[in-house]
């Protein structure tokens, strides 16, 4: 994790859902659902085996970007954060370090379809803004994986670009693809409006 994700007061809670680092332990886990068909086509890279993905899995790196999100003591999927500098011209660029950052997930499918990855990204987002302060969040897909461009609409982010066949899938297809992003005032403001809403 970051230096600012390491005084994050872990593991996170929702009604349903733990979320905390992962650790070189949750491999297998996480194998066991990423190397499906319906998760893995959407996925960067397709280890061949479970040996090859727990290489992956456990770099230093990668390890430090991920979460992984249990319901009832299991893994039922991952998700990345990481944290990056924003662009500024040279005179500012030092108020750019780690103000924003791109997130991802993979959830099993036997776990879909019941709002948890909704509930966990939205976790990850509330730490995002409220407890990292980041002032910025980005997330991207391919435009063929509509489950996962819908979750990012629910969680209130909009679509800043829909890019034709720039994205080189394993199957030999080129295949549009579309980025998402969310300020930390339009979070706040969302959030004011769903109290808002509860209220009356």
């Amino acid at each position: 994790m970051s230096s600012r994700t390491t005084e994050v007061c872990w593991p996170l809670r929702t009604d349903r859902l733990v979320l905390r680092p992962a650790t070189a332990r949750d491999a297998g886990a996480v194998w066991r659902y990423r190397r499906l068909p319906a998760v893995a086509q959407w996925m960067t890279a397709m280890p061949a085996d479970e040996q090859s993905f727990t290489a992956t899995f456990t770099e230093p790196d990668r390890l430090a970007a991920t979460l992984v999100v249990e319901r009832d003591g299991d893994v039922v999927g991952d998700l990345r954060l990481s944290i990056e500098d924003g662009w500024g011209q040279t005179e500012v660029v030092s108020a750019t370090h780690a103000t924003q950052a791109e997130i991802g997930w993979a959830f099993d499918p036997a776990a879909q379809r019941r709002g948890l990855a909704t509930e966990a990204v939205e976790r990850l987002l509330t730490l995002c803004f409220d407890e990292l302060g980041l002032r910025r969040v980005t997330a991207g897909c391919f435009l063929d994986n509509e489950r996962s461009w819908r979750l990012m609409e629910r969680l209130g982010m909009r679509r800043e670009g829909t890019y034709l066949a720039d994205s080189l899938h394993r199957s030999g297809r080129w295949l549009d693809s579309c980025s998402y992003a969310l300020l930390r005032e339009e979070w706040r403001n969302r959030a004011a409006a769903s109290a808002q809403a509860s209220a009356s």
